[in-house]
């Protein structure tokens, strides 16, 4: 089958979206489907609405050959006037694939009706839609309402294991090791450092507890918003945490492993459409802190496998971690569940061919009701 896809930049862009996309592509491929990747600049979303009416992207789209063009929701600001005209044509379907909903994040009033109002009219310009998670599915049910709810639709989760890590039966060994009182704890936060993922939020709960129980690795990209990470850097000074707090930038995945394989618990508290850097963390039996809202719910069990906080409740989140520290027989505990989390979930194989096998099926369709041809190949 000849399949399309629509993304902002590279697929080589560091974050969970980008990597589920890339996965996809890789196994699509590995199949003997045709993927041609349509970028596109990232120039803001105020200018990438002007897409839908320059030359460049409609003549693109019109004139591509290809039986289905995957869309990644994060381009929508490009696409909610133009896609339209091109499913007028009836030439091929389009399926969004949605990590996460850019109006389901906290922005200011006005930003948010005109994101709300894109979003909704983009969301209805697709034929069907690829989910990251049930939260992710919901989010657009609620945003686009009983039209959208009512097309074609895949969950399918991400997975964790494109990093190398330790088999079980080592982690069970080490963990008891790693979570021994012979030290600070050691707090991981893993994500591009964006106002989004909450490193402030983590940063002044931390500040509330003693300096000698708790040491922060940050590891992420420190380029993406050079303006946020200045002002992190202001908090860490103010608050006098620079001996506790380490802002590693972005790294291999070797050495992210390392990290993950030398840390005690990891902080993200951010909403996510479903947390791919929750199972990465698991996968080497460290509990995780996330967010009430999102999808983190569908990966941590409270007081199981880690801890869910509301949206800025940094009380919250400086208990959980003083309670990791001061009862070390709950963080093994914790660990050990990880463990068994990371294991029930599937692996990046199971979840594409998945996707693959629902797209060959929806082309089909699609070819036999229009009378269009057929490239795709027999699963």
């Amino acid at each position: 089958m000849r399949i399309g896809l629509i993304i902002y930049g590279s697929l080589n862009i560091i974050s969970g979206s980008y990597l589920y996309d890339r996965m996809l592509v890789e196994y699509l491929q590995a199949q003997g489907d045709t993927v041609e990747i349509i970028p596109m600049p990232w120039r803001g979303y105020a200018n990438n609405l002007f897409d839908n009416w320059l030359p460049p992207l409609p003549n693109r789209l019109r004139t591509l050959d290809v039986d289905l063009l995957l869309q990644d929701e994060l381009n929508h600001p490009s696409l909610f006037w133009l896609n339209p005209s091109l499913a007028r044509q009836k030439r091929y379907p389009i399926i969004s694939i949605v990590h996460h909903l850019r109006s389901s994040e906290s922005h200011p009033p006005l930003s948010m009706q005109l994101y709300r109002w894109v979003e909704k009219n983009y969301l209805h310009t697709v034929d069907g839609y690829v989910f990251n998670s049930q939260t992710t599915q919901k989010a657009v049910t609620e945003l686009a309402g009983a039209n959208a709810a009512e097309r074609p639709s895949l969950v399918a989760h991400p997975a964790a294991d494109h990093l190398p890590a330790p088999t079980p039966a080592l982690l069970t060994n080490y963990i008891p090791l790693r979570c021994e009182k012979n030290g600070p704890l050691r707090i991981l936060f893993v994500g591009n450092v964006i106002e989004r993922k909450g490193l402030h939020m983590l940063l002044k709960a931390l500040a509330t507890l003693p300096a000698a129980e708790w040491k922060l690795d940050v590891v992420g990209s420190l380029t993406v918003d050079e303006e946020y990470v200045e002002r992190i850097q202001q908090q860490i000074d103010q608050d006098r945490l620079r001996d506790q707090v380490s802002l590693i930038g972005a790294v291999s995945n070797e050495t992210l492993c390392k990290h993950y394989l030398h840390a005690n618990v990891l902080a993200v508290p951010s909403y996510e459409g479903f947390g791919i850097v929750y199972l990465e963390a698991m996968r080497f039996g460290i509990p995780v802190i996330g967010l009430m809202a999102g999808g983190a719910r569908e990966i941590i069990t409270p007081e199981e496998n880690g801890f869910l906080v509301p949206p800025n409740d940094h009380a919250s989140l400086a208990h959980y971690i003083q309670q990791l520290n001061s009862d070390r027989g709950l963080l093994e505990r914790m660990s050990m569940a990880a463990i068994h989390t990371y294991a029930a979930q599937p692996t990046w194989e199971q979840s594409c061919a998945t996707i693959h096998h629902w797209l060959h099926e929806f082309h089909m369709r699609h070819a036999a009701q229009y009378g269009l041809s057929s490239h795709a190949n027999a699963d």
